[in-house]
């Protein structure tokens, strides 16, 4: 396995990658099986999912959202960020 900032380095270049707990297709990143971000045209989307952005899942999961944050262009509301992209296919 790789470490958690490897895997959010291949996300940003668009690569497949998987640690432990957060795994990539080079389209969407997952901690655990929640989906927190998203390549799209016009950048790296990362959902806000944190106890600061009222959608506390877990120590592990903040900690993955908090690394993908360094490379967003975009951070969402929870709710936001599920509206427009937990409809999309895995």
């Amino acid at each position: 396995m790789i470490r958690n900032d490897s895997v959010v380095r291949a996300f940003a270049l668009g690569r497949p990658a998987r640690s432990e707990r957060l795994r990539t297709d080079g389209r969407s990143l997952w901690s655990y099986d929640l989906k927190i971000a998203e390549r799209t045209p016009a950048g790296v989307v990362v959902g806000n999912f944190t106890s600061p952005g009222g959608a506390f899942h877990s120590q592990t999961t903040s900690s993955h959202v908090n690394l993908v944050k360094r490379i967003a262009d975009t951070v969402m509301l929870p709710e936001q960020f599920d509206a427009i992209f937990s409809k999309m296919p895995f």
